[in-house]
């Protein structure tokens, strides 16, 4: 029987992914590229590419590789406590990698384990505790979008950064047109890469959104 190709070995899906989300973390989302990922692992860059197709892929492949980090919540968990957790544990994934997640842009998240992990299960528990379909999809979409805005527009991983460049934006303000944000910079600046802000968004809409206060109204 003819022994399997070794670049076949280093070529897997899960190394492909491991191994480009290793390289934006580690030089940034512009450092990615087949010629580059292929030189990491050691095979040929035409091997990534049949098995990825195009860059589109392999984001998309990177993406789903993360999303099989999700929890997995036994059915029948208390709502507001399992969508809490499948929401907070998605933020924590996005911020943990900015460079994929500027890589991918407005590419929708829909690879098959974050669909499996998170879309189908918070649906699943959103019917069973009361709601329609269409309250449930609503109440996904809204934490959804929120946990994915809030992951983008900051790196989290150097707030001093953040505030930095933050900073220097207010700073070429003039303070009688803006007296607002050139006056409270104090308080301005932490928000910014405070995960708190995310955080208690999200209660909010779990809270505006739990089927037993909604029945109650």
């Amino acid at each position: 029987m003819p022994r399997q190709s070794a670049s076949l070995d280093l070529a897997t899906l899960e190394r492909i992914a491991e191994t480009a989300l290793l390289i934006v973390d580690q030089e940034g989302s512009a450092a990615l590229s087949f010629r580059t990922l292929a030189a990491r692992l050691g095979i040929a860059h035409a091997t990534i590419q049949r098995r990825c197709t195009d860059l589109a892929g392999l984001l998309d492949l990177c993406a789903d590789r993360l999303a099989s980090d999700l929890p997995d919540i036994e059915p029948g968990a208390d709502w507001a406590t399992a969508t809490e957790t499948r929401f907070r544990s998605l933020y924590e994934l996005l911020t943990a990698h900015p460079g994929l997640i500027a890589l991918r842009g407005g590419r929708p998240w829909l690879g098959p384990q974050l669909l499996k992990r998170m879309v189908e299960p918070q649906l699943a528990d959103s019917l069973a505790a009361g709601m329609t379909p269409q309250e449930a999809i609503t109440a996904y979409r809204r934490m959804y979008l929120l946990t994915l805005g809030s992951a983008s527009f900051v790196d989290h991983r150097d707030p001093k950064a953040a505030q930095a460049a933050t900073r220097t934006a207010l700073a070429t303000l003039d303070p009688e047109e803006f007296p607002v944000l050139t006056g409270h910079l104090a308080a301005i600046l932490p928000a910014v890469v405070d995960h708190e802000v995310y955080h208690g968004a999200l209660r909010q809409l779990i809270h505006a959104a739990e089927p037993a206060r909604a029945s109650q109204q």
